[in-house]
């Protein structure tokens, strides 16, 4: 029995790909059920081929421009007027923008935008990272990590200045990981913040490229697509009314920032109070860089613009160069935290996202042969163009850098445990080190079981050791060789519900002696604990 006949395809839909070279992409229609074909004929018809074939041709004509050009007698660092740090304001300014932040909460004129279209894969798990427990005493997320902080900081809010304001709460996610996270947040009550106050949208997706052009085929009927990085973001404030949604709001400012990080600041105060105090229309909060050629980029200017500039495009010699106070001259390390103007991203979208350029990202793609089988390339094969969160302070106006310690607050988590670093244990101690400092600056102490100090750098042998079931066990036998205070941290958590950043913890442990492990948890989260088992 002959196969059936095949109908034609549209004409208008052939000829549009003739013109852009896709042709290729009707290969292997005779494989496809009725209902499949003309699912696929309408995602070619709906596919803008002018606006990704051109994404293409700048992308590959900027890398080739830039290919091994090294930018030092270009680069110039923030002035320093607009380069602020915590460890150089005096406390009485550092507590003016804490002031200014909050009203600004208080006020409803904040918002939170979190980039978290990632699946957790260097992790070794398959769903949103959000959703990762990272070991710690009260087993919780980063997601409810950071739903309470913003619970918290609403209410300082509301203390200081006797107003009511919510943080609107939005989050980007893939394809992916939008229905995972999105039924997560339900599952949970949303951790005590209003759904009405938590807006989940998805990043687009662009279609990954061969090297000569051609839009890879992953299999009949599917093209080969990725996100299109972090970057992607202001693509997706226009497509899906997101600005539209917080001009309703009546939010003026948005704290941007990364899922992974377990010691992010939700909608810092202070770093939004800075960049207002220095009318910025886009900020960037740093870390110093650990040493010259650590691996990160750095905030700088490149012939007057404002950029990020990745570690391999400069020069040991530039890398290396100090101030005549000994810091680096290009030491403001990005650890994509950000702070934007609504007004901005409003002008980003209109008048400059279409134009800007996207990175090249060499990949592995699986593609369809001629068999119409799908094979998995064992070498590079093509492009997936990203863009880059970071990519459009070339249109700022007033550029705001603020320095903080690396140690308070960023600790990422990107691997599985056994890399070398950004793994849930190093993301579990980091948070365990500031909650220690927190309550021994609030004048707790922390003591072993026989009641005796606990010192403020541990020597191995008195350090606890947690067990995989929470428990803590002390060594007093150890040696050196055997314990490492890495290894083995003294285990304080301190809910967010209790204490956003330190405040408000002299009345509940001052004078205080504490056991490890310690948790310090709020009243509330028993009954949410007793809700959601009651849900489940």
């Amino acid at each position: 029995m002959s196969p059936p006949v095949q109908p034609p395809v549209d004409a208008a839909l052939v000829s549009k790909l003739q013109e852009y070279g896709q042709e290729h992409l009707l290969q292997h229609l005779d494989k496809l059920s009725p209902a499949e074909r003309n699912s696929y004929e309408k995602e070619l018809n709906d596919l803008d081929l002018a606006e990704v074939c051109g994404y293409f041709k700048r992308t590959v004509s900027s890398v080739n421009e830039a290919e091994g050009e090294k930018l030092d007698e270009r680069m110039q660092p923030i002035p320093s007027e607009l380069h602020g740090a915590v460890t150089r304001t005096p406390l009485e300014i550092i507590e003016r923008y804490d002031e200014e932040g909050l009203r600004a909460v208080s006020e409803g004129q904040v918002a939170v935008l979190l980039l978290a279209g990632g699946q957790g894969t260097r992790l070794g798990v398959s769903f949103p990272k959000g959703m990762y427990d990272v070991g710690l005493p009260s087993k919780k997320t980063l997601y409810q990590i950071q739903a309470e902080r913003l619970v918290r900081l609403q209410e300082l809010a509301q203390k200081m200045h006797g107003k009511s304001g919510a943080i609107p709460w939005y989050i980007m996610t893939s394809e992916h990981t939008k229905e995972p996270t999105m039924e997560f947040f339900a599952t949970h009550n949303y951790f005590g913040l209003d759904k009405e106050n938590l807006v989940v949208f998805e990043q687009g997706m662009l279609p990954c490229f061969a090297f000569d052009g051609k839009i890879i085929l992953e299999r009949p009927g599917k093209l080969a697509r990725a996100p299109d990085g972090n970057g992607g973001l202001y693509r997706s404030l226009r497509s899906q009314n997101i600005l539209e949604d917080m001009k309703r709001r009546g939010v003026q400012y948005i704290h941007v920032y990364c899922v992974d990080n377990i010691l992010v600041k939700m909608a810092d105060p202070v770093f939004i109070g800075y960049c207002i105090s220095k009318g910025a229309d886009c900020g960037a909060k740093v870390v110093e860089k650990a040493f010259p050629t650590e691996a990160v980029g750095v905030v700088c200017k490149v012939d007057g613009v404002n950029q990020v500039v990745e570690y391999s495009e400069i020069t040991l010699k530039t890398a290396q160069k100090r101030n005549p106070d000994g810091r680096l001259t290009f030491s403001a390390g990005n650890i994509c935290n950000h702070f934007f103007t609504a007004q901005f991203l409003r002008n980003v979208v209109d008048d400059y996202e279409t134009g800007m350029r996207h990175h090249v990202a060499k990949k592995k793609i699986p593609f369809c042969n001629e068999e119409a089988m799908t094979v998995k390339p064992e070498k590079p094969n093509g492009i997936k163009m990203e863009k880059f969160v970071f990519d459009v302070f070339q249109f700022s106006n007033t550029l705001a850098v603020w320095e903080v310690i690396r140690e308070d607050e960023f600790s990422p988590l990107k691997n599985g445990e056994g890399a070398e670093k950004d793994t849930p244990s190093t993301c579990r101690h980091s948070l365990f080190s500031l909650h220690q400092r927190y309550l021994l600056h609030a004048g707790g102490q922390l003591v072993d079981s026989e009641g005796e100090l606990l010192p403020l750098i541990p020597s191995p042998a008195c350090a606890p050791k947690c067990s995989e079931n929470g428990n803590t066990e002390y060594n007093n036998n150890a040696t050196q060789k055997e314990l490492s205070w890495d290894e083995n941290p003294v285990v304080v958590e301190i809910s967010p519900l209790v204490s956003y950043a330190g405040e408000g913890l002299q009345e509940l442990v001052a004078n205080k002696k504490f056991t490890c492990p310690l948790l310090l948890s709020d009243t509330r989260e028993t009954k949410h604990a007793a809700a959601t088992n009651g849900a489940n």
